[in-house]
C-alpha cells in the first residue's frame, strides 16, 4: 500500500452518474442547528461490522430511520448490505446474523453508500455510541467514493445521559436505556431494528429537552458538552 492510499485513501473512479449525485450531496449546505427541535429532521443511523475496531474492519451494513417534525416516520427507512470480497469470521456472522452469502451477494459498497447520503441529505445524523458508527462510515466512504462525511454526529447515549443523570450511572448500553423506558420488541443486532430502537429513545430525549428548556439542537449539544465536562472532572477527582 503506498503512502498516499495510507493517507488519504485511494484514488476513487465513479461513474458519471454517480459522481454528479455524489457532488450534488456535498452542494448541500450543512443543517441549522439553530432551529427549533420540534422543527428537524434527524436521521437515526446503526450499522454493523465485521469486529469492533472501526479503524480497521470492514461496514457490513447500515440501517437508518427518520424522525421529522418530533415522528418518527416508518415509512421512511434506509436498509442495506455492503458486497464484501470475503465473509466475516463465524463468531462475528453469531453477532449480527449477516451470513456469508448475503456479505458476498450485498449491494456494490459505493453505490450502497451514495444511497445513504441521498437519505441523509443534510439532515442532522445520530446514532448510539456515534463514535464508533460515524468512524465506520467515514472509513468506507473515504475508500469506495473518495468522500468525507463532514456532519456533526449527536450520540444518543450522551444525549439520555445528559437529560437522565440519574439513570446515567448504571444504564449505559442500548439494552440498559431500552429496559430504562420499557421498549422491547426489536430484534437486537439488525442495524435497521437498532436504529428504530434508538429512534424510540431519541424521541424519548426530545421531549424531556423540551421540558428543560432546550430548544434548539444547538442547546442539546450544549447540554451534552456540559455533561460530558461533568463526567471527566467527577473521574479526575475520584481516587
Amino acid at each position: 500500500m503506498s503512502l498516499f492510499t495510507r493517507w488519504f485513501g485511494p484514488r476513487v473512479r465513479l461513474p458519471k452518474d454517480m459522481s454528479e449525485a455524489l457532488a450534488a450531496w456535498r452542494r448541500l449546505p450543512p443543517p441549522d442547528l439553530d432551529r427549533p427541535l420540534a422543527d428537524l429532521r434527524w436521521v437515526v443511523v446503526d450499522t454493523e461490522s465485521s469486529g469492533l475496531d472501526p479503524h480497521q474492519d470492514r461496514l457490513l451494513s447500515i440501517g437508518a430511520c427518520a424522525i421529522d417534525h418530533c415522528k418518527l416516520h416508518l415509512d421512511e427507512v434506509f436498509a442495506v448490505s455492503l458486497r464484501q470480497h470475503y465473509p466475516s469470521a463465524e463468531d462475528n456472522i453469531l453477532v449480527h446474523g449477516i451470513t456469508g452469502s448475503a456479505q458476498l451477494t450485498g449491494e456494490e459498497p459505493a453505490t450502497a453508500l451514495l444511497g445513504f447520503l441521498q437519505f441523509l441529505r443534510n439532515d442532522i445524523p445520530v446514532a448510539f455510541h456515534a463514535a464508533f458508527d460515524a468512524t465506520l462510515l467515514a472509513h468506507a466512504m473515504r475508500m469506495h467514493l473518495g468522500a468525507k462525511l463532514r456532519r456533526v454526529w449527536f450520540d444518543a447515549e450522551w444525549i439520555l445521559a445528559a437529560l437522565f443523570p440519574d439513570a446515567a450511572g448504571t444504564r449505559r448500553s442500548l439494552d440498559d436505556w431500552l429496559r430504562r423506558f420499557g421498549i422491547s420488541g426489536y430484534t437486537r443486532h439488525d442495524a435497521l431494528s437498532d436504529a428504530f430502537a434508538t429512534a424510540e429513545l431519541l424521541l424519548i430525549a426530545i421531549e424531556q429537552a423540551g421540558l428543560q428548556g432546550a430548544r434548539s439542537a444547538r442547546d442539546l449539544q450544549r447540554l451534552c458538552a456540559a455533561h460530558r465536562a461533568l463526567v471527566r472532572l467527577r473521574r479526575t477527582r475520584s481516587p
